[in-house]
């Protein structure tokens, strides 16, 4: 195991720059650094010598491939649930937190971003993408969901843009992110340390990152996007599915774009696509607090049944790709089933109290 730091934190001129060190790793994020990034927020937002907080991240492959599932998956399996749904707690005030940060937060993304990665960065006040940029919600690969606040965000996304990611797990550039908002920026990885310098000495954060920003390029969704919106602006999945697989019927690219996202949801876990609909549902209407509170509701069952803990051996621990879902299909998923993954539950009512 390193000695260095999982996460590093450094006064630079007017900026507190937070650096996620766990590159062999993925920078993926773990329990331990939650509860080190959180309180160093804190005393930066309430410090006259701190302007703005920038969060970046070593090596070059990833800015935050998600949260440490594996940590979570060998605590569930030890039968010690409560402590991994601790971290999903602790993690999601956090991810409030910075969504009502009290100062410009930039987030500088230059590699993988998904799950945890996103959480640390969705909900601050700027979003820099940079040449590596690469961003998935995957969630329902692995009988999860889309959640750190996927539950509002990503129904806000333009166009039904943000549903079609959360059911398919598609993994999106720069341009794409841009064009969605999920980024809100887009600068050459090879200005980032001046732009860090730049954000450093103060000043109106906006323009300065203005100033550095590329030009919009080209987003490869937008020739997808009015199949996107009719398809996936649907209520019920098995309308999603039945449109995707009338398009995929003809020949050329939409037909390829349609048949890859039926394929794709088709290898999904069926609870975790039925929770991820019902989000899609629910979020407009949510704040970011109750979206993250709703969210834990979820995890706390999601976290004592089957699907979560199958995902991430088929896909994470054994590799075999071959998850053996609990029930196997769409069809097959009772919604009675869905609804109470939603209902109140007694452990989230000091959540809720901090989040509403």
């Amino acid at each position: 195991m390193s000695s260095e730091p999982e996460v590093l934190f450094e006064r630079r001129g007017r900026a507190g720059v937070i650096t996620l060190n766990r590159p062999r790793a993925l920078n993926a994020l773990s329990h331990a650094m939650v509860r080190l990034i959180h309180p160093q927020l804190r005393a930066w937002a309430e410090d006259d010598g701190i302007d703005c907080v920038v969060l970046k991240a070593t090596g070059e492959k990833a800015f935050c491939a998600g949260g440490d599932i594996r940590a979570i998956y060998d605590l569930g399996r030890a039968g010690n649930a409560e402590e991994a749904l601790l971290f999903w707690y602790e993690e999601y005030l956090l991810n409030h937190f910075i969504g009502t940060y009290p100062k410009p937060y930039v987030s500088l993304i230059d590699g993988i971003c998904m799950g945890g990665g996103f959480g640390l960065s969705a909900h601050g006040t700027y979003r820099v993408a940079g040449d590596r940029y690469l961003f998935a919600m995957p969630e329902v690969n692995i009988g999860l969901f889309p959640d750190v606040g996927g539950t509002y965000v990503l129904p806000r996304v333009p166009a039904f843009r943000g549903v079609y990611l959360a059911l398919t797990g598609a993994r999106i550039r720069a341009a794409d992110a841009k064009a969605m908002g999920l980024a809100t920026h887009v600068v050459s990885s090879a200005r980032f340390a001046d732009l860090e310098t730049a954000l450093a000495e103060g000043g109106d954060i906006g323009a300065t990152l203005d100033a550095f920003a590329a030009p919009p390029a080209p987003a490869p969704l937008d020739a997808h996007g009015a199949l996107i919106r009719d398809v996936f602006g649907r209520a019920d999945m098995a309308d999603i599915l039945a449109a995707l697989d009338a398009e995929a019927q003809a020949t050329g690219e939409a037909a390829d774009f349609a048949r890859k996202a039926a394929d794709a949801i088709r290898a999904a876990c069926p609870t975790s696509l039925a929770i991820t609909m019902e989000q899609m549902r629910r979020g407009p209407s949510l704040t970011l607090g109750g979206a993250l509170a709703t969210e834990y509701r979820v995890v706390n069952r999601v976290a004592r049944g089957h699907d979560f803990y199958e995902g991430v051996r088929a896909i994470i621990v054994d590799k075999d790709n071959s998850p053996r879902w609990q029930p196997a299909s769409l069809g097959d998923v009772d919604p009675s089933v869905i609804a109470a993954h939603f209902a109140p539950i007694e452990a989230e009512l000091p959540l809720v109290s901090e989040l509403a």
